[in-house]
């Protein structure tokens, strides 16, 4: 199963590639949004997650460019900050508050992959 993680916090891109690879996971890291787009074209992850502010493409933007390219894809939004009264997040299969304590982001890639596996 492989992963792409979006975030432009290389520390953030760090701690999650080093914990979801614990968990057996292949992960394939983009800091921006222009990086993601291009790594999700070449590598063809299974799931993504994606941060929302970033400084050049936002990761709504990102995320409905992914989602027209493979509308199956199964895509986290992950931020520190509420937007889950915006209609746009509503694309996406999940949506995850930032933490250094990742158990609710594998918990959602678990639920995930439980339900493509049905």
């Amino acid at each position: 199963m492989k992963l792409l993680v979006v975030d432009d916090e290389k520390n953030i891109l760090k701690l999650y590639k080093v914990e979801l690879e614990d968990e057996g996971y292949t992960v394939v890291t983009a800091n921006s949004g222009k990086e993601a787009l291009e790594l999700f074209e070449k590598e063809n992850p299974d799931i993504v997650t994606l941060d929302i502010l970033m400084p050049d493409i936002d990761g709504i933007r990102v995320l409905r460019q992914m989602k027209e390219l493979k509308p199956n894809i199964p895509i986290i939004m992950l931020t520190a900050y509420d937007y889950r009264d915006d209609f746009s997040v509503w694309v996406s299969d999940a949506y995850v508050v930032k933490s250094s304590d990742l158990s609710s982001l594998k918990a959602t890639i678990k639920q995930i992959i439980e339900k493509g596996n049905q």
